[in-house]
């Protein structure tokens, strides 16, 4: 049911010329769905801008129109409104001046409200207008996820003894705790704004009087605000964790390794649950894969020239393809994103993995199973029975999985994997380690692409700057240094948490296996010399292309410096 103030302000914003009544219509409609404000849905629809909003309901109905994020709130203020308060009605108070106390409101009638504070707190109340957005994030701010919810249980205790809460170690007890709707709930608004922040993994990480959970965003680690009281609940938000993956809650002393599959907004998401036993309880890190979503080759950051010569290579009837890099640089995003160029009902594909990470229509994907003995090696040997034309590994991780790799593709298999090394090169020197003759390297290996993900600059606060001469001096890059270039970083802005970047591209560095390469493999030449030599033939190194992306405006000299070695060439 629609209230009345939604439609009397919908009707402001219409006769001030701001939207249309056609919009009006479509955003009570949407409004009614939704349960928001008419205002906020109105924005969210990109009908009018924020600010034409709030700016018209200001004048309209005398309330001053703030912006949260220009102030500082004071603890003893926040303490003055409880964290269920604020969420549930949708405001934050903002200053304590004698007995008048100022908050934020979203919905400028809902005087029923402002009258439940006046009793509630005994203070007279001011009223001040703030987008429902601002609110939102101000009470994230202040109180923490999921403050109202951890409240809840502490206030009312949910049907359980604080003693139950803080020390139990029954596995009945904790299973209770963890079917609690308040901490179901909970665990699910960290999901939530896990993905609305962007976040790849999630970190879970107990300490002596703390439980610190971060997010890892564009690579790097941030600390999320949560209420303190979150350390009495630590087991059994680990508990509800371990259920959703099908964990046992009652061994606490051995890591576990479980899925979870979860929908937001829509959005089919694979979370890679893992537990760690440590000396103030169990840690816990949860990678979040979108299981439907993979990017393209031309989406990948990849120059013309390059993404040439990776379209004639995987176009090679057999060979190995290997992907270099640490964890986290994006390789298995390269590898699905050529085998889906390649794909098509003339070829078979199959893919062996550690874990799936993206599902693609078409192809045969399996997982090893180490518990059973099925590892990369056994995967191997069986998918040679199934007539493959092209061949996944997700990684070469030991002799026996090289050799049947390289088996493989001298008899006809075109063959992608991955190695843990720091350059191109470094991937020839690490199968040379692993055992591996030259001969058949030289005879096998088409291609070696090392990469690395670089953060890219936020649109929103991208302003031009001048290279620091430090930064020069680590670079010594002469495209830089001799002639005058615009670079650009990030000032920091609410878009990107005032870091300055928002997003990853990759950088790149492809080395092609040619015949000078193939007998300076076989005399066993150093991988420090190979890429000397292919630099000298034109390769770009890891560097080389990170400063192309800086010259381009896409990132900045401190990023290239932070994912890339110094190298001596």
């Amino acid at each position: 049911m629609l209230r009345q103030d939604n439609v009397l302000i919908g009707q402001l914003l219409v006769d001030e010329g701001i939207i249309t009544p056609e919009q009006l219509e479509t955003g009570l409609i949407e409004q009614k769905k939704t349960n928001n404000l008419v205002c906020t849905t109105i924005i969210k629809l990109g009908y009018a801008s924020e600010e034409k909003v709030f700016s018209l309901l200001s004048r309209q109905l005398n309330i001053p129109y703030i912006k949260i994020k220009n102030r500082e709130i004071l603890p003893i203020v926040i303490e003055k409104v409880s964290a269920k308060f604020a969420s549930h009605y949708k405001i934050i108070p903002l200053e304590l001046f004698d007995n008048l106390l100022t908050v934020a409101i979203a919905d400028p009638l809902d005087v029923r409200t402002l009258d439940d504070l006046r009793l509630l707190l005994g203070y007279e109340i001011k009223a001040v207008l703030a987008s429902e957005s601002e609110i939102r994030e101000a009470i994230q701010k202040y109180y923490g996820v999921g403050a109202e919810t951890l409240e809840r249980i502490v206030s009312e205790g949910g049907g359980f003894s604080r003693e139950i809460i803080e020390v139990s170690e029954k596995a009945q007890d904790l299973e209770a705790l963890a079917e609690d709707a308040s901490i179901i709930k909970f665990v699910n608004q960290i999901f939530t704004e896990a993905v609305r922040d962007r976040a790849t993994d999630i970190h879970m990480e107990p300490f002596e009087n703390e439980l610190r959970i971060r997010f890892r965003i564009d690579g790097m680690l941030y600390n999320i605000h949560v209420p303190e009281t979150i350390k009495f609940f630590h087991a059994a938000i680990v508990s509800r964790i371990k259920i959703m993956a099908q964990l046992n809650i009652a061994e606490r002393r051995l890591p576990q390794d479980g899925r979870i599959k979860i929908k937001i907004n829509d959005e089919e998401l694979d979370l890679r649950v893992s537990t760690l036993p440590t000396a103030f309880g169990e840690a816990v890190h949860i990678r979040i894969l979108n299981t439907r979503t993979f990017l393209d080759l031309e989406k990948l950051g990849l120059y013309s020239e390059d993404l040439s010569i990776i379209e004639r290579v995987i176009k090679k009837p057999h060979g190995i393809v290997l992907v270099t890099g640490p964890t986290g640089s994006g390789k298995s995003t390269t590898l699905y994103a050529c085998l889906a160029r390649l794909n098509t009902d003339a070829v078979k594909v199959i893919t062996i993995e550690d874990p799936i990470e993206y599902q693609l229509k078409g192809i045969n994907q399996m997982q090893v199973n180490p518990k059973i003995g099925f590892d990369f090696a056994m995967g191997l040997r069986h998918i040679l029975r199934h007539d493959p034309n092209i061949i996944m590994i997700g990684e070469i991780r030991d002799l026996e999985t090289a050799e049947i790799a390289i088996r493989s593709a001298l008899t006809g298999h075109l063959v992608f994997s991955t190695l843990h090394t720091n350059d191109a090169a470094g991937g020839i020197a690490r199968l040379m380690d692993m055992g591996i003759e030259p001969f058949l390297i030289s005879s096998s290996v088409e291609c070696l692409i090392a990469q690395r993900l670089v953060r890219t600059i936020c649109p929103a606060c991208k302003t031009a700057v001048q290279p620091k001469q430090e930064l020069l001096d680590q670079i010594k890059d002469p495209g830089i240094e001799n002639r005058k270039v615009q670079i650009y970083e990030g000032k920091g802005c609410k878009a990107c948490r005032f870091t300055g970047y928002q997003g990853r591209t990759a950088i790149y560095e492809i080395l092609v296996i040619t015949e000078l390469i193939r007998d300076m493999i076989l005399t066993r030449v150093s991988s420090q010399q190979i890429k000397q030599k292919v630099v000298l033939q034109g390769m770009r190194t890891l560097r080389q292309d990170g400063i192309r992306k800086v010259l381009q405006g896409l990132t900045t000299l401190n990023e290239v410096i932070r994912v890339t070695q110094q190298e001596a060439i």
